[in-house]
């Protein structure tokens, strides 16, 4: 027995995924279920709009009053006071306009709770037996705020009763104007008292770096420490100049001290070339006395002995100046030693008054940062009282004017206009009635399809099986006879030689499922009865014979048969004969007088237990035998749900084709027949989505277009008949198929 393993489906694998996979929104599919249900969805709709027009007129009359205000009034006082600096008016006239408070938020605040009780209570103790019922969400649910134009609100409000309505908006024109004006004065009041609250420790500031201030000029003596700290800058700079200048003359006076030193060490007669001594008169007059006294000794020395009174005189003499010479350059000593003194004593004096103004001038550094630390914060406490004091004097000024507030356009404030009668709900309620209609009834068309669990479209198949969608063969009314039936029309054999290439195409599908061997047999089966199984399993194999094939169809539903009447033969003999009573199938097969190369083995008499003959040795030796005497063997056998004759034959052929009548079939039904495949095993080639009422396929309205062309050129006397025998595409030989 030839089976392959090829083609068939991996039916469990492709279950499984089916099962597992998360489903999720298909517009397609909800919009194919809304066309179904389109009269479900039309009486919904209907009958809810027509309840919401009857429930409108069967209302009492509504009363709708309104009153607009201006938000923000330009007035002349309003301007003068925008001009004062630091007010909360010319704040808001620079400010950008987003700073502005939105609309929405303005409408959110007069409906609010806080506002409408205050109304309420008004109005519940003027009128206390007139509206007891009378609440906050009595008043809210039918009061409407909008904004038409910029600081422009229209308060409207609807209600049955006109007396309220009236009432209602006189009172809402007084709180509105009220809570305008109290909301501007307490936004002046509250800025007032933030400003004093802030005044006040920032008086403290100012006072306590004062004083800071005063305690330290105090104790240092002095009023600008920088002024001060560049005087004694200036005074260490000409101490520093004077100590140079002194270090200088000192330096001088020892060097000269030094040359003294040097000549006192000489001889009398060695200093007369002498620079220091030479300055003095007095020491220079006694040397020359001395020096002219020794020439006159010489002189005398020369002409008179020592004994001489002249000469000795001249010796006395000198001997007397010498000690006046000594004594002069002692005191010239002395004056020099004197004078290095002074100026040593005055560099001394003047380092020491340089070093405690530079210490002074340390100390007066720190308290210059102290000081400059204590200026800036007293300068920043200042400027910021200096704000606030100019803040609070101009919110001052503006609480004094009048502060602008709202203001009605109508000129009769205290008067509210005749509330008008409005009709508009009924128009309102067909509005509504309707579209509640269409939501209701799209919700119950889309329970009903889930209640009705029935597979509509190939797409829903495809989705249910996950297996090839091999065909999809339509509904057409007008095919209730055989495609083999004489037909009287154009249009109609038209119809129906369209109708057969749809089966030339499923064949032509399954020819495309295995390209190495190919399919020889095959079962065609269903989920459950009356789905077309035994109409596909005959065109089927008429559009294969029709391509060339040797195709026998086998009538294999021994419960049920109807092959035989449906290719117009009679079921003397068939299958259970030549099962049971070993007969030889050649002389019990009729040629289909459909075709040529279709023939017909027929179920034969209804046997006491047919899957006792199908399961049955004989049988599958039968099969065999079949499948290599022919091209194709096609197998019509019973619904697979509920019977066990289909599984048994497609375990001995290339396969089982399943089809599924969309638009009557259970989806728990064919989930079944999948079930049930799964666990026998059985090897699955595809599914057939039969009569489809999807839109026409492509194919099918182009051969019926090309057929309609090509018959308007016969001629009117042609025969009427339709041979199907012949296709578009040229027969193939048995031998020749079996090599393709």
């Amino acid at each position: 027995m030839l089976k392959s393993d090829k083609y068939p489906q991996a039916l469990s694998q492709a279950y499984t995924a089916q099962i597992n996979e998360e489903g999720g929104l298909n517009l397609g599919q909800v919009g194919a279920t809304l066309r179904r249900r389109a009269l479900l969805i039309a009486g919904v709709t209907g009958v809810v709009a027509t309840a919401a027009v009857l429930k409108a007129e069967t209302d009492p009359p509504v009363y709708q009053g309104q009153f607009e205000i201006l938000t923000k009034p330009v007035t002349g006082e309003s301007r003068a006071v925008a001009n004062v600096p630091q007010s909360l008016s010319s704040q808001e006239a620079i400010a950008p306009p987003e700073s502005a408070q939105p609309v929405t938020t303005t409408i959110k605040v007069l409906e609010s709770r806080g506002m409408l009780d205050q109304v309420v209570k008004e109005l519940q103790d003027k009128y206390q037996t007139k509206y007891p019922k009378l609440d906050y969400d009595s008043i809210v649910d039918d009061l409407k705020i909008t904004s038409t134009k910029q600081n422009i609100l229209e308060v409207t409000y609807t209600y049955p009763d006109e007396e309220l309505v009236r009432d209602v908006l006189t009172k809402l024109q007084k709180t509105y104007v009220d809570y305008s004006l109290k909301e501007r004065q307490d936004e002046v009041k509250q800025a007032i008292r933030f400003v004093r609250e802030q005044e006040l420790p920032l008086e403290n500031r100012v006072r306590a770096w004062q004083e800071r201030l005063r305690i330290m000029r105090q104790k240092h003596d002095l009023v600008e420490p920088a002024q001060k700290a560049q005087e004694i800058s200036g005074q260490i700079t000409t101490l520093t100049r004077q100590q140079a200048e002194n270090r200088v003359q000192l330096e001088q006076m020892l060097a000269t001290y030094e040359d003294l030193k040097q000549e006192l060490a000489q001889q009398p007669g060695e200093r007369a070339g002498s620079s220091v001594l030479s300055e003095n008169a007095r020491y220079q007059k006694i040397l020359d006395q001395i020096q002219t006294v020794e020439i006159e000794i010489k002189k005398g020395g020369a002409k008179l002995t020592n004994e001489n009174p002249s000469l000795q005189f001249l010796q006395e003499q000198k001997i007397n100046l010498l000690p006046m010479l000594a004594g002069e350059e002692n005191r010239v000593k002395r004056d020099y030693e004197s004078r290095i003194q002074a100026l040593q004593a005055r560099d001394k004096s003047l380092g020491a008054k340089i070093d405690d103004f530079n210490k002074y001038l340390r100390n007066l550094a720190v308290v210059i940062r102290e000081y400059d630390n204590i200026q800036r914060e007293l300068k920043i406490a200042t400027e910021g009282l200096t704000q606030f004091s100019a803040k609070k004097q101009a919110l001052q000024i503006e609480q004094a004017q009048r502060v602008p507030s709202w203001k009605l356009l109508d000129p009769k404030l205290e008067e509210v206009e005749e509330p008008k009668a409005v009709s508009d709900s009924t128009k309102r309620n067909l509005a509504l009635g309707t579209l509640l209609g269409l939501l209701l009834g799209t919700g119950a068309a889309l329970i009903a399809d889930k209640l009705s669990n029935v597979l509509y479209s190939s797409k829903d198949l495809k989705e249910a099986t996950r297996l090839p969608l091999l065909g999809v063969v339509p509904l057409r009314k007008e095919l209730g006879t055989l495609a083999w039936q004489k037909a009287t029309g154009g249009v109609q054999r038209a119809a129906i030689a369209s109708f057969f290439e749809v089966f030339r195409s499923l064949y032509t599908n399954i020819l495309l499922l295995s390209s190495d061997t190919p399919i020889r047999s095959l079962v065609i089966s269903s989920a459950a009865k009356e789905e077309g199984k035994t109409t596909v399993a005959i065109h089927l194999a008429l559009a294969a014979a029709a391509m060339g094939q040797r195709v026998l169809l086998v009538d294999a539903d021994l419960r049920s048969p109807t092959v035989h009447n449906r290719v117009g033969l009679m079921n003397i003999q068939g299958l259970t004969d030549v099962i049971s009573q070993d007969l030889d199938w050649n002389n019990v097969i009729e040629r289909s007088p459909l075709e040529d190369n279709l023939f017909v083995l027929s179920a034969g008499p209804i046997p006491p237990d047919s899957i006792r003959l199908l399961a049955s040795q004989k049988m599958q030796d039968l099969m065999n035998e079949l499948q290599g005497a022919f091209d194709l063997v096609i197998y019509d056998t019973p619904p697979l749900v509920g019977f066990a004759d289909a599984n048994l034959l497609a375990a001995n052929t290339n396969g089982l084709i399943l089809v599924a009548g969309l638009g009557n079939l259970k989806r728990t039904m064919f989930q079944q027949a999948l079930e049930g495949l799964q666990m026998s095993g059985t090897p699955v080639l595809g599914v057939i989505a039969n009569k489809s009422k999807d839109s026409t396929p492509a194919s099918y309205s182009y051969y019926r277009q090309y057929y309609k062309q090509s018959m308007s050129g016969e001629r009117s006397g042609d025969d009427n008949s339709i041979d199907l025998t012949h296709s578009t595409s040229t027969p193939s030989s048995r031998d020749g198929r079996r090599n393709s």
